[in-house]
């Protein structure tokens, strides 16, 4: 069966287990766009900006472990997206960005939106391709995952113009892959294994020296065990904190420019050094010539050009991390060498000393300013709990989140090192939430990195719709915090009359073509007074055209009891039609419990596909409005309440909800399917 190059495109996707992808639309990639449109299978984040869509894809794949996928335009598509990728380079991160390019009878004309994607990529992508004949793009897509994900992790970029996403051919995806230029090493050389196990079992004063590629590698479980078992000291870089446990009695922390002041020392003065997936920058190093100047320098890095590229290297290891270090730990169990604890004792009691003479510390007084320390101390105390996933802008913020947050995990850390992007945090953080909805997510950025942040428009005053809503917080609330796990928020855009059309039908609404022109001409001149836009003012300008609706449901009374060690518990009264019913029940949170108890009274089939809270007035007496969107049979309606109480402002705006769901059920039965209601 023969397919267009964008439905090619969505199948290899699909084959290789992708299921987000964050893009910006462009004109030469609508054609991708539209079939993205029609799939199911592949959330579509819609960002802002292009190196905000790269910045997602890189918390994605840090997140996860697998590949990030970003897909943007042709010419400042393509130029925008460069820092994500130059970030991407710098920190082994797999990705995979494909940009629209235009039509291969134009490349090389100066056409409109053109950029030699190919050759601005060159010097920030582990590989690039530019598909001329769409029979190739299978192929080269299963070749850009392939060298991503593999040996050194790294972005690669596939360059598509805009008639190969239009043009068809038969779909073959290959089940295998082999590139003759290209064959990472990861298995080690077995004698220069041999030689490092021997090093280690004589060292007097060794230490480990950790960076990212312990993480990609998956090597953290082999690591830990290999510390334990040499109980050798372990310093982590800036990229290789989560790579051991930062409350593990052996870890020291991070080194470097602005690492703990005994990880540095242990570094210097040690005898053997131990780089495992480091690369040795400058950051760590200093002046070259005197780093390390007693030491024998072991390095295992599955990049063979990384190796004796800044520092002299003893023994050398080219292989994967976690296989060398299965191999190395089996050698040294079979070494009989005495007892490692005894032998390294006045190595580790040096080491206490440089702890207890230079700790990290700061002075937080009861009454003076909050220090940023002590802010990032409480951040971690209150969460470790909750095994969060950290992002970070780049900065001091940066470094002291590197000091006191001590990550126990890999793969909860994110951060941009190499390249040191500021605006890289807030995205990174929205794409790891992408990747895990349910999980704490927290991002620690400073002002000028939030500024940066600001130009993708990843802020509070653009809601998850891509309407704007208003920056005043009642209270900073997500669906899982009231236990509402299962909510999800999906992405759009809002612009023109068809953008406008387009957008009524999505929330629900169905109108004439003279319902719609009125509409909007109360929308521009509500945009004119206000220039922000609400989705209530759509909802009230559209609701006042069609119809009044008098509520079936109503809200007699609830009363919820939660606490530390209490389960939330919900009883509420209903009246229905005139008869009071009432319910008692659980849930994961007060609003859950709330919700659950209205679900099983109502014997509601509906689905709640957004819950969002927001300030309306302030002061002591602040009340809050909540708004839902919810599903059921095909229909989508949104439900809005009010009151000081939030968990009275959520119960009416569910059944708000529930009872447009109850009129338009009771529309369709007489037959007018014309009007339905958000």
């Amino acid at each position: 069966m023969k397919l267009t190059g964008a439905e090619i495109l969505i199948e290899c996707l699909k084959r290789e287990g992708v299921k987000t992808i964050f893009a910006l639309p462009g004109g030469v990639v609508l054609k991708i766009f539209d079939m993205l449109h029609q799939q199911k299978d592949i959330d579509v984040v819609l960002t802002r900006h292009e190196q905000g869509a790269g910045h997602m894809a890189e918390g994605y794949a840090k997140a996860t472990g697998k590949a990030g996928v970003c897909l943007v335009t042709s010419g400042p598509g393509m130029t925008n997206v460069i820092t994500a990728l130059a970030d991407a380079y710098m920190d082994s991160v797999p990705l995979v960005c494909f940009s629209g390019q235009v039509p291969t009878s134009l490349i090389g004309n100066d056409a409109f939106q053109e950029a030699d994607n190919v050759g601005l990529s060159r010097p920030c992508t582990k590989y690039n391709f530019l598909v001329k004949d769409v029979k190739d793009l299978a192929m080269t897509i299963k070749e850009a995952f392939y060298i991503a994900t593999t040996g050194r992790p790294g972005p690669v970029l596939v360059d598509i113009p805009k008639d190969v996403s239009m043009d068809k051919a038969e779909f073959v995806y290959p089940s295998s892959i082999s590139i003759r230029s290209y064959n990472p090493v990861y298995e080690g050389n077995k004698w220069q294994i041999k030689q490092a196990a021997e090093a280690m079992s004589k060292a007097k004063k060794p230490i480990l020296y950790v960076g990212g590629g312990v993480i990609f590698s998956g090597a953290s479980q082999e690591l830990l065990e290999l510390a334990e078992l040499t109980h050798m000291p372990v310093d982590m870089t800036l990229m290789g904190l989560g790579a051991f446990p930062g409350e593990h009695p052996q870890s020291l922390g991070m080194l470097g420019m602005h690492g703990t002041y005994w990880a540095n020392m242990a570094m210097h003065y040690s005898d053997l050094v131990v780089a495992i997936g480091a690369r040795f920058d400058d950051r760590v190093t200093g002046k070259v010539s005197e780093f390390c100047p007693h030491a024998k320098v072991i390095h295992i890095d599955i990049d063979p050009t990384s190796i004796r590229k800044n520092v002299n290297v003893d023994i050398p290891i080219v292989g994967d991390c976690k296989a060398v270090l299965r191999e190395l730990i089996q050698i040294l169990r079979a070494t009989v060498n005495g007892d490692q604890r005894e032998l390294r004792k006045p190595w580790w009691s040096q080491i206490h000393e440089w702890q207890q003479a230079n700790p990290l510390a700061y002075r937080q007084e009861a009454d003076g300013p909050i220090k940023p320390q002590h802010v990032i101390s409480r951040l971690y105390d209150l969460t470790k709990d909750r095994d969060p996933i950290v992002s970070t802008d780049v900065g001091q913020h940066q470094m002291w989140a590197a000091q006191y947050f001590k990550l126990a995990k890999p793969n909860r850390w994110l951060t941009s090192g190499g390249l040191g992007t500021m605006g890289f945090g807030f995205p990174a953080a929205m794409g790891a939430q992408a990747a895990f909805p349910g999980r704490l997510v927290l991002c620690i950025a400073g002002d000028g990195s939030i500024q940066g942040a600001n130009a993708f428009a990843h802020t509070s005053g653009i809601h998850q719709d891509g309407l704007l809503k208003d920056k005043t917080t009642y209270e900073i609330m997500r669906p899982e915090t009231v236990g509402l796990v299962e909510s999800k928020m999906v992405m759009g855009k809002l612009s023109g009359r068809h953008a406008f059309r387009q957008r009524l039908v999505e929330l629900g609404y169905t109108l004439s073509d003279e319902e719609v022109n009125h509409a909007f001409e109360r929308f521009k001149k509500l945009a004119d007074q206000k220039r922000e836009i609400y989705e209530e003012d759509l909802e009230v300008i559209v609701s006042e055209e069609l119809v009044k609706m008098a509520d079936r449901i109503t809200l007699k009374s609830f009363h919820v009891a939660s606490g530390t060690d209490q389960v939330p518990t919900a009883t509420v009264e209903l009246e229905i039609d005139g008869r009071t019913i009432s319910q008692t029940g659980t849930g994961d949170g007060p609003v859950d419990a709330v919700y659950r108890m209205i679900a099983a009274i109502t014997q509601t089939r509906s689905t709640l596909l957004m819950y969002v809270v927001k300030a309306i007035t302030g002061g002591t007496d602040a009340q809050g409005e909540v708004s839902v969107r919810v599903q059921e049979d095909g229909r989508t309606v949104s439900g809005h309440g009010a009151d000081t109480d939030i968990i009275m402002a959520s119960a009416r705006a569910y059944l708000n909800a529930l009872n447009k769901l109850s009129y338009l059920a009771g529309k369709q039965a007489q037959g007018e399917q014309k009007v339905n209601l958000i």
